[in-house]
């Protein structure tokens, strides 16, 4: 936990900030989704919530594709990428109805989603 995130994470949990993330998950994973559930270990020790959901999942439940961050509810990052998943630019978006939006999608997000330790003995299960 020897990083500026770790520390920072750390910091601003420990502080009563709640942080957490839920990451859309294909069946079976690919080799970045396994690697990012297993560094789901590190950010979870500094306070993260950490969560999955299955892709069709998501797509049952008329998730948004769209990759963001919301930060105190107040204004969203909409992350745009290219097909070869380059970071092109980052949206901010602060318009009330457009956040709520947003934070709907989280909560169903968060509602269905499986805590990381939990996915990690799905995935495992469904490897055998």
């Amino acid at each position: 936990m020897d990083n500026e995130w770790c520390r920072t994470m750390q910091a601003q949990t420990a502080a009563g900030k709640r942080v957490g993330r839920v990451r859309i998950v294909d069946d079976p994973p690919t080799t970045g989704q396994l690697y990012l559930l297993n560094n789901a270990k590190r950010n979870a020790a500094t306070g993260e919530d950490m969560r999955n959901l299955w892709r069709a999942d998501a797509e049952r439940l008329h998730l948004p594709a769209e990759d963001c961050w919301i930060f105190d509810s107040r204004f969203i990052a909409l992350l745009h990428f290219d097909e070869a998943d380059t970071l092109l630019h980052v949206e901010l978006i602060t318009e009330p109805a457009e956040v709520m939006r947003y934070a709907q999608a989280r909560d169903a997000a968060l509602h269905h989603s499986y805590a990381f330790e939990q996915f990690t003995a799905l995935v495992a299960a469904t490897q055998e």
